[in-house]
């Protein structure tokens, strides 16, 4: 029988937990593509990247929150430590100032 959706996020989210993000971003890749408008799904698999290293990955899936919701703050400050991770603290900088005027000010 088929995973659901729900009990494949479960997984790759037990998988986040228990700190193996490569096997969680393996898990979660394939239904972000199933479910695209899925930012909790889009979410941790962006963590998942971030964390394993897989910044070029990590990247893109922080764009595409944005690209759903401009408004989400806590994306616009994870594409920034994306891109300061890559050493692309220029194109970060717009980034982190935008989280920071959502946010009320905090740049972190």
């Amino acid at each position: 029988m088929k995973e659901t959706t729900y009990e494949t996020f479960s997984r790759g989210k037990l998988y986040f937990d228990l700190g193996d993000y490569i096997e969680a971003a393996r898990i979660l890749g394939p239904i972000a593509e199933d479910e695209p408008g899925s930012r909790s799904i889009l979410e941790l698999l962006g963590r998942s990247y971030f964390h394993s290293a897989q910044l070029a990955k990590a990247e893109r899936t922080f764009r595409r929150i944005i690209d759903l919701d401009p408004c989400d703050s806590w994306a616009h400050i994870a594409l920034a430590r994306s891109l300061e991770r890559q050493s692309r603290d220029d194109e970060a900088a717009p980034y982190r100032r935008m989280h920071a005027a959502m946010s009320g000010g905090s740049l972190d």
